[in-house]
């Protein structure tokens, strides 16, 4: 068992359920390597296999649960010495459901965590450092944010098959009705050309306004992948990243509340709408412009077809900010066997492998010889630009401190309350407050 550090007040209750919620985390799994099974004589009491359990959060009636459990049948094929057995979650709140468990000592010895999560696990002490496995031409191969969302404090914890993109979805047939150019990475919008923009396709006919930011998200991840770009194009961030120390003014300094009067302005003048009972504005044409992620891809192209265009967000005054980061897997300190969690690991970072998940997903492939081979983000794909951005380092993770879960919460419930017309510089100094005073419940996180 790796004890929660006994400092972190949000895990002195889980200790106290832990016991319960462990001997329930049988019933919270499904097993999901049945048809992915070794022959039979691996299994014999005098096989020298060696078994390992991975946990993933993937629904197990997924997409993407279908080809993890296809590449552990792969693997489990391929040789002799490692079987793996993925489980895959149907609990709503996987990062409890880990943290419990870890506290518990129930831990298998693979889990797939959410990026900007990890921190909060390394600290806690619940993850092994992958250096020592990871071999040099495989990390050579890497996208830039695959490195950075998987190291900590200068270790490296995590490996990600993919990577995620964000970006600015346009209904060509609105733009060039209003006059208004494609943006490109070599010459995106600047502020005020994509003020102009929202303005002009506001006008136009058939259109409700001219930008969906998705704030139906507003109080899920969403806001910290998706909306803190805004600050960050401005000057701002939502923490001090020299030692993670402090919120208090940079996440309520001057750029960062220019960043949101700007923002709660654009929903003022009606080129953006606080819309919540619907998600498919930008699909019926109802707004021109949809800023979210690489995931909306299949859909937008179904709905609109070849008038679908893909840009880069808007250059706001410090260049382009993008969002970056998502699932990586994990070896767990408990883990009896490192070097059996590895090999599978080894197994997944393959280029087969990246290329089937991300074929399936739509996600960004996290080595650059397999984007190279991808028809969504190889030389002539339709997502190609995030590929590209990711890999000029424009992508900026979200902040790696064991903080980060407070820092989520209290920047989304500021963005909520924004959009409804809150004072910018009160809510956004509630924030950093609260992040403030959590760091300092935890002794600034330190190691």
């Amino acid at each position: 068992m790796v004890p929660a550090r006994a400092n972190d007040n949000r895990f002195r209750a889980m200790r106290r359920s832990a016991a319960r919620f462990v001997a329930a985390t049988a019933g919270m799994f499904l097993v999901g390597m049945a048809s992915a099974a070794a022959p039979a004589a691996k299994d014999s009491p005098a096989s020298t296999t060696r078994t390992i359990t991975a946990w993933s959060p993937a629904s197990p009636n997924s997409t993407e649960s279908h080809v993890i459990k296809a590449a552990a049948q792969a693997f489990n094929l391929k040789q002799r010495d490692f079987r793996v057995d993925i489980q895959f979650s149907d609990v709503w709140r996987y990062d409890e459901l880990v943290r419990n468990a870890a506290i518990g000592g129930g831990l298998p010895c693979l889990i797939e965590t959410d990026g900007p999560l990890q921190p909060g696990y390394i600290w806690s002490g619940f993850l092994l450092a992958l250096d020592t496995f990871v071999p040099k031409p495989l990390l050579n191969d890497l996208l830039p944010s695959i490195i950075t969302q998987g190291t900590y404090n200068g270790r490296l914890y995590s490996l990600g098959q993919f990577d995620s993109g964000l970006g600015l979805w346009g209904n060509r047939r609105y733009l060039r009705a209003a006059g208004v150019r494609v943006a490109t990475l070599e010459a995106p919008w600047s502020l005020a050309e994509f003020e102009q923009a929202l303005q002009k396709l506001t006008a136009l006919d058939g259109v409700e306004y001219a930008i969906n930011f998705s704030v139906y998200y507003a109080l899920s991840e969403f806001s910290a992948y998706a909306l803190s770009p805004i600050v960050q194009g401005f000057g701002g961030d939502l923490i001090d990243r020299t030692h993670y120390q402090s919120a208090k003014g940079v996440l309520d300094g001057p750029q960062a509340v220019e960043a949101m009067k700007r923002f709660q302005q654009w929903f003022r003048n009606g080129w953006s709408k606080p819309i919540v009972d619907r998600s498919d504005d930008f699909e019926q044409g109802r707004t021109a412009l949809s800023w979210t992620g690489n995931w909306m891809y299949q859909g937008y192209r179904k709905a609109l077809g070849d008038d679908l265009v893909l840009m880069p967000l808007p250059d706001l005054g410090h260049g382009i900010k993008t969002g970056m980061g998502s699932w990586g897997w994990n070896i767990t300190s408990t883990c009896q066997d490192p070097a059996a969690a590895w090999a599978f690991i080894a197994h997944l970072m393959s280029s087969e492998e990246i290329l089937r998940i991300t074929n399936s997903n739509g996600a960004v492939p996290a080595r650059r010889s397999v984007l190279a081979r991808s028809p969504l983000y190889g030389p002539r794909g339709p997502l190609r630009m995030f590929a590209l951005q990711l890999a000029a380092g424009l992508g900026v993770p979200r902040p790696k401190t064991p903080a980060y879960i407070t820092i989520r919460t209290a920047y989304a419930n500021a963005v909520s309350a924004i959009v409804a017309g809150g004072d910018v510089q009160a809510e956004l100094s509630k924030a950093a407050r609260i992040i403030d005073a959590d760091i300092a419940r935890n002794r600034g996180y330190r190691p």
